[in-house]
This record gives structure tokens, sequence and C-alpha cells, in this order.
């Protein structure tokens, strides 16, 4: 009976296989076209990040934050290029000799720096979420290692706390006042 199943199995084996070999070239072209994806979705925060936290403080009229994302984004540049420039490591897919750091993980990681110190974790955990994502799409893009993306993050966190300041809230008022038994509470707020 053992003999039978055995049999029975060898004749179907070749539609099996041809079954596995296309489960798997289609399994396999879906990651490729996953991994183009999350490669591209990596270039794209590369410019979104620093386009939102730079363009939040300056809808918001907040002028100071203007200036310290401008001073800290300005010291990330300086430092990434040139630590590009001296060390000269081969990426590992040797494509270029500019590995080290990664400048798209030192860009989100200085915009999601800058979010979280000036506006707060509310916004910031978000940030760093998307940034730690660019990170991950680096490594697998294969354009960085591990060292490359954490010197970048490190640097860009730095970058921008050496100049920001948490956003005070100057255009809030809150107000009391107590007259023959009644009570008066006011809020103005100012756009």
């Amino acid at each position: 009976m053992v003999s039978n199943l055995s049999q029975g199995f060898i004749k179907f084996h070749p539609h099996i296989k041809t079954l596995l070999l296309l489960l798997i070239t289609l399994f396999g072209t879906m990651l490729k076209a996953q991994d183009k994806t999350i490669t591209n979705l990596g270039d794209v925060l590369l410019f979104t990040m620093p386009t939102t936290a730079l363009g939040t403080s300056i809808i918001t009229g907040d002028q100071k934050g203007t200036w310290q994302f401008t001073k800290g984004f300005l010291l990330n540049q300086a430092l990434t290029i040139g630590l590009k420039m001296a060390i000269d490591k081969p990426r590992p897919d040797l494509s270029n000799n500019s590995s080290f750091p990664s400048g798209h993980t030192s860009i989100t990681f200085q915009s999601a720096a800058f979010i979280q110190k000036r506006y707060g974790w509310k916004y910031g955990a978000a940030a760093y979420a998307l940034a730690g994502f660019t990170g991950y799409s680096r490594i697998q893009a294969d354009k960085h290692d591990g060292w490359d993306v954490l010197a970048g993050a490190i640097i860009g966190v730095g970058s921008s706390y050496i100049f920001t300041t948490p956003y005070q809230k100057k255009h809030m008022e809150i107000t009391f006042n107590k007259s023959d038994g009644h009570y008066l509470l006011g809020y103005k707020y100012k756009f």
C-alpha cells in the first residue's frame, strides 16, 4: 500500500513541480515589486519630511522654528557630506564610495527630531516612525548597512537637538473675571 501511495505521488510530481515553480516565480516577482516600492517610498520621504517640518513652521508663523530648522538642516548637511567625503566607504551594492553616513536617514531623522522637539511627541512619534522606515528602505535597497543608517540617525537627531527649542504658544490667552457673584472664563486664540 505504501508503494501505491508513492507511485501516485510520482505521477503527479511534475504537475506539483510546475505549480511550485509558478508560485515561486510569482511570489518572487511580487517581492521584487515590493522592494522597489519600499525604496521609492524612502526616496519620497527624503523630500517630504523636511518639506513638512519646514512648511509647518512657515504656515503657523513660527519664524523662530523656521530659523531653528534651517540651522539644524545646514549643520546636518555639512556633517553628512563632510563625513561621506572624508570616510569614502563603498556602498554594499558597490555603486560608489558614499555610504557612510546615510544621507536619507540623516535628513529624515533631523526633520523628525525637529518636529518632536518643537511641537511634541504627538507629532514626533509618527515622524520618527517614517524616518525609521526611511533608514530601513536604505538597507533594503542595498545602499547602506546598519552602521551607516545608525550614524545618519545620530547626526540627524543631534543636529536638530542643538538648535531646536519647544514651541511656546504666545498666541493663546485664558482669562478669568468675577463680578457681582458672576464668573467669566475667557479664552482667546490668535491665528
